[in-house]
């Protein structure tokens, strides 16, 4: 485990979180490189009787660091706009490992990635898929493809972060696939390299991912017979993860397991687009708490951080366990740990059994090494929190706290020019 308490501190690898609150301040991500690569082992290794490549969702963890430590390890990136294409080159991450999603990409993001020669765009559209066609012409270039096709298979997730039900926004109805594939393969400056499918996110089952698979598998065997040959089957990602006690994260392997017997003998490489399953256990929000208050026969645990730097708990109700930094075994309270924006929906966790804590002590959000900092705002005007990465005894700061000062960058006064008399 990345996150453990040793002597009653909770430890990331071998660093008390109470040494990083000091010296970086709160609130605080904190990163625990051995635990990303560990879970990218486990992800190879689950898939490794398949031939495979990993892409990682830079939606979930968009930061250098984090992607620079991906990149060593080989990983692709799966992305979904021109900026996550910067941020994964820079990182080191090679074109040719890189998957573009997206239901709305830009003429200029396309255009950057086909000079860039990225693997393949999953294309969501017709018009999409005339556009890069276009765009392809006009700068004398071969785009590779896939279609992204709705299996219309329910992931049994979240409503917000399920994509695969043919009344979401994403993806070509798969009944259409056949029609949209002939014309992709009619196109002069197109390349027909794969398929893709993304149910969704936070997926704790395998059987989503065999019914979606088997329906797919099946339309790669229709557009065989059409002479159409398939080289990439890009599954998306969704594995999930454990945040509570009570669950167990889906295991690569056992996702691998079950849907070896639908792939058969096929020769495609198969690809898979972690992002939460990588770093989203390796990752916790450190905190520090402001006031505590009793109102309406409830208690509050007022904290520093808020809806601002992790906004999960209100937009979708995501549980994260919340700990004390500081172990006490005490019976504790029940009690909404909330945060200072001025939202009554700024809240972290409601109703929780936490220590009697007081002003300055510390907390730390669980699992929140995904979908936290990449989605976190300056709402209120708050200076975005701070980012570390430790690796045993050692720790850097890899990303600085946002001052006052950045808030201002980009903006300017509107200085009206005088009217000329007439």
């Amino acid at each position: 485990m990345s996150f453990r308490y040793i002597r009653g501190q909770l430890h990331a690898d071998q660093v008390p979180l109470s040494v990083l609150a000091e010296k970086f301040g709160t609130p605080l991500y904190v990163y625990s490189r051995t635990g990303i690569q560990k879970n990218f082992q486990i992800c190879k290794k689950g898939f490794k009787n398949i031939p495979h490549l990993i892409c990682f969702a830079l939606k979930a963890n968009s930061s250098h660091a984090v992607l620079r430590e991906l990149a060593k390890l080989g990983s692709g990136g799966d992305i979904v706009s021109g900026g996550e294409l910067f941020r994964a080159m820079k990182a080191g991450i090679p074109a040719n490992r890189i998957v573009f999603a997206g239901v709305g990409k830009t003429a200029p993001e396309i255009e950057e990635a086909i000079h860039r020669g990225i693997l393949m765009f999953n294309v969501e559209s017709q018009q999409e898929l005339l556009l890069i066609n276009d765009i392809a012409g006009r700068i004398k270039k071969i785009a590779p493809i896939s279609l992204r096709v709705n299996p219309d298979i329910d992931p049994k997730t979240h409503p917000y972060i399920s994509t695969g039900l043919k009344q979401h926004k994403f993806g070509i109805p798969i009944e259409t696939a056949l029609k949209h594939y002939r014309l992709a393969v009619s196109s002069k400056n197109l390349k027909v390299v794969g398929i893709h499918m993304h149910l969704g996110s936070q997926i704790m089952e395998v059987s989503p991912f065999q019914e979606a698979l088997t329906r797919v598998v099946s339309l790669i065997d229709e557009l065989a017979t059409n002479s159409i040959q398939i080289e990439h089957l890009d599954m998306g990602g969704g594995i999930g993860i454990a945040y509570t006690g009570s669950e167990e994260n889906l295991a690569p392997e056992e996702v691998a397991k079950a849907i070896q017997p639908v792939l058969g003998k096929r020769k495609l490489q198969l690809i898979i687009e972690p992002g939460r399953a990588i770093t989203g256990n390796a990752g916790v929000l450190l905190t520090k708490v402001l006031f505590r208050k009793e109102s309406g026969g409830r208690n509050f645990v007022v904290v520093d951080a808020g809806m601002n730097d992790l906004i999960r708990p209100s937009l979708y109700n995501a549980h994260h366990e919340i700990l004390s930094v500081t172990k006490d075994h005490a019976k504790g309270i029940v009690a909404d740990v909330v945060g200072p924006v001025c939202e009554t929906a700024d809240f972290l966790g409601k109703q929780r059994r936490v220590p009697v804590v007081k002003p300055d002590d510390l907390m730390a959000v669980m699992n929140a090494g995904a979908y936290g900092y990449s989605m976190s705002s300056n709402y209120n005007s708050r200076p975005r929190a701070a980012e570390v990465m430790v690796d045993g005894k050692q720790y850097k700061l890899i990303r600085h706290r946002e001052t006052v000062d950045d808030l201002l960058r980009g903006e300017e006064e509107f200085t009206a020019k005088p009217q000329k008399k007439k």
